[in-house]
């Protein structure tokens, strides 16, 4: 895993592990959304996928890509905070892209609908 993602992960669990300590939620922006729940976490990756749409229009039209650098950063932060709060990290996620390395998309979307098609029948 690469080290900025080792890094944050280290930090987002011990955080999610301050989070029942209201004086470390009350400083901690990542505590306070552990504390929060879920429901706030997905709130926040919401409202990050909606600016970076926007910023990536707005980066058509301006040929300025700060904004969508930035609104990218915000989305997979938020993100990686809602996997830590469901016991998970950012390495599951990689592998799972390493493993689609050289799958064509069609295919890939094809073998999920067609496993997700035989669990609903099931």
């Amino acid at each position: 895993m690469n080290d900025i993602l080792k890094e944050l992960t280290k930090i987002l669990e011990a955080r999610k592990n301050e989070s029942a300590d209201l004086s470390s939620a009350e400083k901690s922006y990542v505590a306070s959304l552990h504390a929060k729940g879920l429901n706030k976490i997905l709130e926040k990756i919401g409202e990050e996928a909606t600016e970076t749409i926007i910023a990536a229009k707005d980066a058509k039209i301006s040929g300025n890509n700060k904004e969508i650098i930035h609104e990218t950063a915000d989305l997979w932060f938020h993100t990686l905070v809602m996997l830590s709060h469901l016991g998970e990290s950012a390495e599951p996620v990689l592998k799972e892209l390493e493993r689609r390395l050289g799958t064509s998309g069609h295919e890939e979307k094809a073998a999920r609908t067609s496993v997700s098609s035989k669990t609903v029948k099931n």
